[in-house]
């Protein structure tokens, strides 16, 4: 072989085999924005499905927690990252479906700046009474509401959330008038209606579930069109005479726009396998937590249809956090 051949030959090897290493993903530790304090609901979500992820990606993932605003200071963080797949962020109902009817200035624009990767979970909401309230089931809540002098109060994580907007809903179906307690976080809303300050809220299964089962909250029925694994003697709202009524708190995985699908095709492979492990999904349950796994355009369309319902609710009742 002629010293020219062998070149041409190393040349074309080279050429040909520039194009995968140019793809190679990831080439580094993963960062994992989650827009919420270490020790919530989303954080454990979060570092369950990493540990699993990272056997599959063969590089760490390091969750950053950037609470605040509503997540809008964390989403806005990963909205500006770098587009290589390098920078996950939890995208959830805030995020991605109420924030820009909430916020003039969210500090990022949800449908232009990320790309979904998949969804990951949901919590269902469940509507909970102070056990000192005299009622069992959707009727004798009703009942027992209207018969008040004055607006019933209720709790919530605060203004905007899951719970509130779920609770503003439901108003309006039940023909019901409320007056709203927002807190700072599900943990003193939830202490509050055990406490007995507000009578009555609607709480997602990981914050309230524990005190659901040791009896210091009484559920009235669940936000799904289903009921609830683990929570399965609890009838739906819907059973009860409340057609159609859905609400939750949701979860999603994103990516700044313009990251390489090839990026965004190994880790939504990562993230399915990740939730279909015996760990996440003993985790999961335990937690109360519908599974949701799946492909990037089925997240777009769960948040299309989700910013479509909740942003006709918060512009009917002129909700704002400016």
């Amino acid at each position: 072989m002629t010293f020219s051949t062998l070149a041409r030959r190393c040349i074309a090897a080279l050429v040909f085999s520039a194009p995968i290493a140019a793809f190679a993903f990831p080439t580094g530790p993963v960062e994992w924005v989650v827009p919420y304090a270490p020790g919530g609901g989303s954080d454990v979500v979060a570092r369950v499905i990493a540990s699993e992820m990272t056997k599959t990606l063969g590089q760490p993932i390091i969750i950053n927690n950037k609470p605040g605003a509503g997540t809008n200071i964390g989403a806005a963080y990963a909205a500006k990252a770098k587009a290589d797949g390098q920078v996950v962020l939890t995208a959830d109902t805030a995020t991605l479906s109420t924030n820009q009817f909430l916020y003039s200035k969210p500090g990022y624009n949800a449908e232009q700046d990320f790309a979904p990767v998949g969804l990951m979970a949901r919590f269902p909401m469940i509507l909970v009474v102070n056990p000192q309230v005299p009622a069992k089931n959707l009727q004798e809540f009703t009942a027992w509401v209207k018969a008040q002098h004055d607006p019933v109060a209720y709790a919530s994580p605060g203004a905007g959330s899951p719970h509130h907007l779920a609770t503003e809903l439901f108003s309006d179906l039940a023909h019901l008038k409320l007056n709203h307690a927002p807190y700072k976080g599900a943990a003193p809303a939830v202490q509050d209606v055990i406490g007995g300050q507000v009578p009555f809220m609607f709480v997602d299964t990981a914050s309230g579930g524990a005190h659901i089962r040791a009896g210091k909250l009484r559920a009235i029925g669940v936000a799904s069109l289903k009921r609830v694994q683990n929570f399965d003697t609890i009838p739906t709202l819907a059973e009860q005479g409340m057609a159609g009524f859905e609400a939750y708190a949701w979860q999603g995985m994103v990516v700044p726009a313009k990251t390489p699908a090839a990026s965004i095709e190994t880790l939504n492979k990562a993230l399915v396998k990740a939730i279909n492990t015996e760990a996440v999904k003993a985790r999961f349950q335990a937690l109360g937590l519908e599974a949701i796994p799946g492909s990037p355009a089925e997240m777009a369309a769960y948040a299309r249809a989700e910013r479509e319902k909740w942003g006709k609710v918060i512009k009917a009742k002129a909700i704002t956090l400016d």
